[in-house]
């Protein structure tokens, strides 16, 4: 591996990971340089392998030579999207519980994001709920935030998206369509 100097800043990263979307939106408004370093997951580079070996995925965010792989996951979606009858139907319950408890925060606080008038931590880590949802409306036709069933939320999703430094990042929408829609193909004949 190629020798980095103490404060250099690296994003090992897919185009279509929400995750490491999560650390470019931070990384930009908090104004870190960084290098991308976009990756193959079919076949994966021994620099990855190298600074996340257990789990082998991106994101990993590299500062000095030093590691920090991403934690956070979005299962209650995986669930609706991974999955066909009963199972999907508690997914999307599921869903929709933990969608109400955003609901309210945003209501309660009356907030534009959740930190208040500015980008914070808990937008980000949601932040993929202003894209990847419209993205699943169209690969498996379920519309979860809309203006009728989360207005709070849903008014949150067009402020974070639109915000200039999130707007300009998002990864191209028919490309991740093309992409959900692939990976559900071939996980519902994995299931047959």
């Amino acid at each position: 591996m190629e020798e980095e100097e103490e404060g250099e800043v690296k994003l090992f990263r897919t185009w279509s990971s929400p995750f490491a979307l999560r650390i470019v939106w931070a990384l930009k408004l908090k104004g870190i340089e960084y290098d991308t370093v976009y990756e193959d997951l079919a076949n994966k580079s021994s620099s990855l392998l190298e600074y996340n070996p257990i789990h082998k995925k991106v994101p990993v965010l590299v500062h000095g030579g030093k590691p920090i792989a991403e934690s956070l996951v979005w299962e209650s979606m995986k669930k609706v999207f991974m999955n066909e009858g009963k199972l999907k139907e508690e997914g999307i319950e599921e869903a929709k519980e933990n969608l109400k408890h955003l609901e309210e925060e945003l209501k309660a606080g009356g907030k534009r994001f959740f930190g208040g008038e500015v980008i914070g931590f808990v937008d980000i880590a949601l932040g993929w709920l202003a894209n990847l949802p419209s993205v699943l409306e169209e690969v498996i036709g379920l519309s979860l935030i809309t203006q009728q069933t989360f207005p709070f939320l849903s008014k949150w999703t067009h402020e974070f998206a639109n915000a200039p430094i999130i707007n300009q990042h998002w990864p191209p929408k028919q490309q991740l369509v093309t992409k959900f829609k692939a990976m559900h193909q071939i996980f519902m004949n994995k299931q047959a």
